[in-house]
Formats: structure tokens, sequence, C-alpha cells
């Protein structure tokens, strides 16, 4: 098992940590991770593994077996030995942009409230897919209410719930193609607001900005037809 460090504190860039394990692959296990394996749309996390007499650069990192996150080198090369203390430190810059625009692409949820049928982070753009035939008539006038939100410098807050609780509540879910993280018999909720001016609340197990001003200004991308009764919106950084 790992401690997943990532979803207790994302703005946490360096901890200590103890090889549980190498993969057969190549990989490494440790007992506690900032680093965000890949799920939900958003990428994995990079980064840089140091300890006595080493150091590794990390390309990626992918869930492991049960709550395991596998830690992927860039290139191939002498791995700490299990039951080595080492310290982790993530590519920052590429992490905080993912939040970023995860936040951001909730919020676009908001704006466009049409089910979710796929989705993509990245760290200069983001994009969502929607089950919607009719398309965007006023582009400027939704870049402007996504940016009217990130302006209003929203808190962005966590809560659990259980499995049961989240069957009895389905309206809570908004993405067709990505089913919530279950299997621990409770499901993290990402709100954005509070009281009164609570405007989303849904199943996510990614990392997130606090504040919705962090994200900064926003613009609309390229705007596609994928099917009948789809339709793609990229956002990039303004």
């Amino acid at each position: 098992m790992t401690l997943a460090l990532y979803r207790d504190d994302p703005y946490m860039r360096d901890a200590r940590g103890t090889v549980l394990a190498q993969t057969s692959e190549g990989g490494l296990v440790l007992d506690a991770s900032i680093f965000y394996p890949t799920g939900g749309g958003q990428p994995g996390d990079a980064g840089m593994l140091h300890w006595d007499g080493g150091q590794l650069e990390i390309a990626t990192s992918v869930k492991g077996d049960g709550d395991q996150v596998v830690l992927v080198p860039a290139a191939p090369g002498t791995l700490p030995e299990v039951g080595q203390d080492l310290r982790q430190s993530l590519d920052w810059e590429r992490r905080y942009a993912h939040m970023r625009i995860h936040t951001a692409l909730h919020l676009l949820s908001v704006v466009l409230p049409f089910p979710v049928t796929g989705g993509s982070i990245g760290a200069e753009k983001g994009r969502l897919d929607f089950m919607m035939e009719e398309p965007i008539k006023d582009r400027d006038a939704v870049e402007a209410a996504l940016n009217d939100l990130i302006g209003r410098d929203l808190p962005v807050t966590e809560e659990w719930i259980t499995d049961e609780e989240l069957d009895s509540n389905p309206g809570l879910i908004k993405t067709m193609s990505v089913a919530p993280p279950r299997g621990s018999g409770k499901v993290r909720l990402v709100r954005i607001g509070a009281g009164e001016d609570q405007i989303d609340l849904q199943p996510c197990g990614g990392t997130h900005v606090a504040r919705t001003g962090e994200i900064g200004p926003l613009k609309l991308g390229k705007l596609e037809k994928k099917g009948r009764a789809n339709r793609r919106v990229n956002i990039t950084f303004g």
C-alpha cells in the first residue's frame, strides 16, 4: 500500500519515502507518494528521487496493485534497493499546471451543463467532450462565463461519502466515460464554492488548486464536432 500524499496535500513538492518494492518492469513502489498516478484524464506526475549515492529521474507515475503507486523511471538505470530511504521531489510547474487545468475543466462543466463523455488534462491545455447536439453559438459568452467563475476566487474543497450515498445521488456523476473512484467503500467529492456560493460538487480523485483564482485567465480553444451528438471543447491558459 502507498500512502497518497498527493491527495492529503496536493501542494506538497518534496517528501521522504522508503522503497517498498521494485516491479518486474523496472518501476518503484514507495511507502508514501507525492506523485499522482495517471487516472481520470490527468497525467501521472514526473520528478526526481534522491538518496545517498544516487538519484533517478521519474518520467511518470501509474497505478499498481491495490493502492500502490508505481514510479516509472525516465531511462534504465540503477534503482534504489528495497528499504532505501530517499527524498522525492515533483516537477512542480507541470503538476501545478495540471491542477489549474483540472479545476478549470470542472468549471467548464458548470458553464456547459451537459453530460461529459470524455476529457483530457495537459500542462498547457485541456478539453472536455460533451453530449450536446447543437454547437456553441456564442463562444465569447462561454469564455466570459468561465473567466467570471475564475475571478470569483471560489474555494475548492473536498469531502468523502460512502459508495451507498453516491448510489443514492446519481446526479453527482457528470462523467459518462470515467467511473468515480471506488473500491475503498468511500468516494471523494470535490466542491467548488461554499454555502449559497457553491457551484459544483462531483466525484473526483485528481489534484486541484485551493481557489479558482489560482487558475488565471483562460481562453476557449478549438471547438470540434465528434460524432452526431458529441462536441469537444478545448481550453488553454490565457
